[in-house]
């Protein structure tokens, strides 16, 4: 953009700018794109400033969309681009500033073009601009190679390929960035596609050989969190005789433009440190997140889904199956570092989530780690600070620890951990605590959060689920744990009779009046009554299967014994009332017979003997508890939205104007 505008303002004036957009061809053999590619802003690292930078440029691209049928000059600028890429290797190894400098800036430029293109036209237009030439008026080349997927493959092997350094840093970014805006078409239409030009050439042809090895240099992008290179590391002497190419990256247009940008007077998203601290993660994450949601092909899977499903770790040296294609070896250790360290994030939350449900490999080895609670505890911390996060990260650290939970030996090893301190959760001081208790503690808590604000039924389904898949493995329960288990049946309890009364009241008065219609009561009596039968089977699971492991259970079930009379008798609960009305007839007796004025320690003590005495084979046995997470059908009506949700809020990266976006409905900034 040379060094003619000193303002934000001046952007549309630039006559570097101007003549790439305007009705003249210019030959990619031209010295013209050594001066345009020799602009000396920063790249903008944040949706504030390429907000900026998009309203201030968007009049030059628009009159590029018009031109450029007539003049290719688009074209022109890709195999500029095209060309310098094949020496960029050499370039970094060599330390050559500024050959990369100006090959990240065609880049940029592309990247900030296609946006606009992508936004304001179908993907078929958008492939008749790859084609345009120098010829007559609208004229194109039906022979000629095909540029869009030739840009597509560059940017996966720029991105797999350059190795990551200082100066390869900021285009390392740029290639992850175009990638993803080359797939955001998805953001333009309001049902999920299934059909797609970006999504045909990623699947197929020439850049389906780079499957594996694009999706393993995501993963260690993600994994090794590498910040970007201080400011000032790219600054290049100034030329002296003051004319040619700018390469002064404090001077020209950095001096108006990036003061603008750095003021912050427009309202944006609030970066997180994660994203701060290191973009290039952020933006691989979330680009590994899209690649591995786009819907499979009619005639073939989608086959990042297919390598992500089946990698493996570094230290397994078993041979690949020949039936799995894409596959790829991957430190688990350092993947498993960087998943616990970063789940504040939705992405990272997902990206754990897809993990543990598609890859085996993956799961196996988390489940047999022995230090669980560097993961779990993040995933707690998610679910008790549910008023701070938005539903769907909720969701997914809720279904996390239903898929860990499947596995009987999480439910066992959890009890074991003990944990100090615990400072997030503030309810009551917890000094000390097992990890398993404090588990029990965070899902309860969110049931009883989703009873009184979102009423959610499915949230409600799978924190049961949770809490059923661990009752048999109960062990050495906290006290408060177990009081908030009966503390929660008598919530419900409450709740079940309060709806009980409203039905009997309406059904009495529809007697009098056949006008006014009846709310459904009996729905949400039944509502009412499954999770109350779930919560009896979960602490009828714990007493049948752990009861001499569990005292302070048995303690809280006779502190609050009235509670449960209501429903020895109800049909629905009798068969699973009988072992729990056990237990506390047996347990009563005994204390009666210990006499009045007893001290929690000494019930505590008369507990423990009686498990010893109660005959076992007086608790009935049911089946095991036992829940599966099964995906919904058609899981990418949930997953794609939610993942280009989080591409369009990220801080870092990218922008798009909310009023553009039909995928889903957002507010503006």
């Amino acid at each position: 953009m040379g060094s003619n505008s000193s303002r934000i303002g001046d952007l549309p004036k630039n006559e570097y700018l101007k003549k790439l957009s305007g009705t003249e061809s210019v030959s990619e053999n031209d010295p013209f794109w050594n001066q345009l590619l020799s602009f000396s802003f920063p790249a903008p690292t944040s949706s504030t400033e390429l907000k900026l930078l998009e309203e201030a440029t968007i009049s030059v691209c628009r009159s590029l969309v018009e031109n450029n049928p007539r003049t290719g000059n688009l074209g022109a600028l890709i195999k500029v681009f095209l060309s310098r890429t094949k020496e960029l290797k050499l370039s970094a190894e060599c330390q050559n500033h500024i050959f990369i400098w100006q090959t990240h800036n065609a880049l940029f430029i592309i990247c900030c073009l296609l946006k606009v293109f992508i936004c304001e036209m179908s993907e078929e237009e958008l492939q008749l601009h790859f084609t345009y030439e120098e010829k007559s008026p609208g004229s194109y080349s039906s022979d000629s190679e095909d540029l869009l997927e030739e840009l597509l493959c560059c940017l996966m092997q720029l991105i797999t390929d350059i190795p990551l350094l200082d100066i390869t840093y900021d285009i390392s970014v740029e290639a992850v960035s175009t990638m993803m805006v080359f797939l955001s078409c998805q953001l333009f239409h309001k049902e999920v596609l299934r059909q797609s030009i970006s999504h045909k050439y990623l699947m197929r042809g020439r850049c389906l050989p780079y499957t594996s090895k694009l999706v393993k240099t995501l993963l260690y992008n993600f994994i090794r969190q590498e910040k970007p290179p201080p400011p000032g590391t790219h600054v290049l002497p100034q030329q002296s005789d003051g004319g040619g190419l700018l390469y002064g990256l404090a001077s020209g247009v950095a001096t108006g433009l990036w003061t603008v940008f750095t003021l912050g007077g427009v309202g944006s998203k609030v970066a997180t440190a994660s994203e701060l601290s290191s973009p290039l993660a952020n933006q691989s994450l979330l680009l590994l997140l899209v690649l591995a949601n786009l819907t499979d092909a009619a005639d073939a899977p989608n086959p990042y889904r297919q390598a992500i499903m089946s990698f493996k770790n570094t230290q397994d040296s078993s041979p690949f199956p020949s039936s799995i294609p894409h596959a790829f070896q991957i430190n688990f250790n350092s993947l498993y570092m960087a998943l616990c360290e970063q789940q504040t994030s939705d992405q990272a939350t997902l990206l754990l989530y897809t993990l543990l449900h598609q890859n085996s490999n993956i799961r196996t080895y988390m489940l047999a780690r022995t230090d669980m609670e560097n993961l779990v505890l993040p995933i707690l911390e998610i679910l008790y600070h549910v008023e701070e996060r938005n539903s769907h990260h909720v969701y997914m650290a809720l279904i996390i620890l239903l898929i860990l939970t499947e596995d009987d030996g999480f439910n066992r090893s959890i009890h074991e951990v003990m944990l100090k301190n615990i400072t997030w959760y503030s309810e009551r001081v917890l000094t000390e605590i097992s990890l398993g208790s404090l588990l029990i503690l965070v899902v309860i808590r969110t049931i009883q959060y989703n009873m009184t604000r979102t009423r959610d039924k499915y949230l409600h389904t799978n924190c049961l689920a949770a809490l059923a898949n661990m009752s048999a493995q109960f062990r050495s329960l906290h006290q408060y744990a177990a009081q908030r288990i009966v503390s929660l049946f008598s919530l419900l309890s409450k709740k079940h009779n309060k709806v009980l009364e409203q039905a009997t009241q309406s059904l009495r008065g529809s007697l009098s009046s056949n006008d006014v219609p009846l709310p459904d009561y009996a729905q949400d009596l039944n509502v009412i009554e499954e999770v109350i039968r779930m919560m009896l089977e979960i602490i009828n699971s714990c007493l049948t299967n752990s009861l001499h492991h569990n005292p302070n259970l048995v303690y809280a079930l006779l502190y609050k014994r009235d509670l449960f009379e209501q429903f020895r008798t109800h049909p629905s609960f009798q068969d699973i009332m009988q072992n729990i009305d056990l237990v506390i007839t047996f347990f009563s007796s005994r204390l009666l017979q210990a006499g009045a004025e007893l001290s929690v320690e000494r019930v505590l003590e008369i507990i423990k003997q009686g498990v010893v005495a109660l005959p076992k084979d007086r608790l009935k046995k049911f089946p095991e508890l036992k829940f599966k997470y099964v995906e919904e059908e058609q899981p990418e009506e949930f997953f794609i939205p939610y993942v280009w949700s989080l591409v369009y809020n990220s801080a870092v990266g990218l922008y798009w104007n909310p009023q553009d976006i039909q995928l889903f409905t957002m507010d503006s900034d």
